[in-house]
């Protein structure tokens, strides 16, 4: 028994100092450094206590949109290790290996690179896997707020009335499954490309952390979903895209539908014309409306979309909810208006 505790204290203890626990502790760090930014820029009084509670602030934490975020986020996380990751990674393998495949019927088996792929090749790799994720998720992403099924699935994420950093992975399961086969489409003949020619390179880590890992930290992902305004000032802004660009994207304010559907680069949203940039300070209000009272269920998150849809799709007898709002119309956008934009002129 002596033997099996010091196991178990040894596993955790590495993985507490190693990458994982490194990871954590940025996390962590970006968090607590946001926290304490944004507090010493606000009119409120400089003393611990108030900080404290502006850290922590119970109005937000005790939100019946925050229970069923925080409730939704423990079951999720079953469902993305039985379902999600696994769809998404063999998504991108079986692309990027008919890619190669198609590779060589093209040049031949010949054309292939070194066994050892230099320093250059894996830097060149990571980039452009990471350039083709991110156009992958702002194209979906577009896409969910244009088709009405799509929607129906994002509404998910967006009807949170409160953002408090488990918000992020307020995503429907099936919504995250579509995601992710999405992503390997995209992401996959890019990892064909370099499987070819340079022998399955792999990812870089820095200091042993994933860049996938990393990325979400420098983009502060769980920040930028919580009530932090966070800016990186004019500069920088233009390069990633701060946590105040994405709390935009959440507002209910009809002026900010559609905009800023960005994961970590900004010159998707400049290049195809989404890109709203707040005002400094601004503070939005976050949810759908009327129509969000519906989503503050655990239970509600995971069934209310497939109700909806099947009303959609004239699908076997699904009622209307009492209260709930006509989903939009099947089909993409009419008129020029999004689903979301549809939904709010109903």
């Amino acid at each position: 028994m002596r033997d099996l505790i010091a196991a178990m204290v040894d596993a955790v203890s590495q993985r507490l100092t190693g990458p994982t626990g490194v990871a954590a502790g940025l996390l962590m760090l970006s968090i607590v450094v946001s926290a304490v930014v944004v507090f010493f820029r606000s009119d409120l009084p400089k003393t611990p206590s108030a900080l404290l509670r502006f850290m922590m602030p119970m109005d937000i934490l005790t939100h019946h949109s925050a229970r069923a975020d925080f409730l939704f986020w423990i079951s999720r996380k079953l469902v993305m290790l039985l379902v999600a990751l696994p769809t998404g990674a063999s998504i991108t393998i079986a692309c990027g290996y008919a890619s190669h495949a198609a590779l060589a019927a093209v040049f031949g088996q010949a054309a292939r690179g070194s066994d050892h792929p230099t320093a250059l090749i894996l830097v060149l790799f990571t980039v452009t896997m990471l350039l083709a994720y991110d156009i992958s998720y702002y194209l979906y992403h577009n896409l969910q707020h244009r088709i009405p099924v799509l929607w129906e699935l994002h509404k998910v994420h967006h009807s949170a009335e409160v953002m408090v950093g488990t918000t992020k992975d307020r995503i429907h399961p099936i919504d995250d499954v579509m995601n992710r086969v999405w992503d390997g489409l995209i992401t996959g003949p890019v990892y064909g490309f370099w499987l070819f020619f340079a022998l399955d390179p792999i990812e870089l880590t820095i200091l042993g952390i994933n860049v996938y890992v990393l990325r979400n930290i420098i983009m502060m992902d769980f920040v930028r979903h919580t009530h932090l305004k966070i800016s990186f000032g004019p500069v920088v802004n233009s390069i990633i895209l701060c946590p105040h660009y994405h709390q935009l994207h959440h507002s209910t304010n009809p002026k900010h539908f559609d905009k800023n559907f960005g994961l970590m680069l900004p010159i998707w949203d400049r290049m195809f014309g989404t890109l709203h940039v707040p005002e400094p300070g601004e503070s939005f209000s976050f949810g759908l409306g009327a129509e969000g009272k519906e989503y503050q269920s655990t239970v509600a998150l995971y069934i209310l979309p497939l109700r909806k849809i099947a009303r959609l799709l004239g699908l076997g007898h699904a009622k209307a909810l009492p209260g709930a709002a006509p989903p939009a119309q099947l089909g993409t956008a009419q008129l020029g208006l999004t689903s979301r934009q549809q939904d709010h002129a109903a």
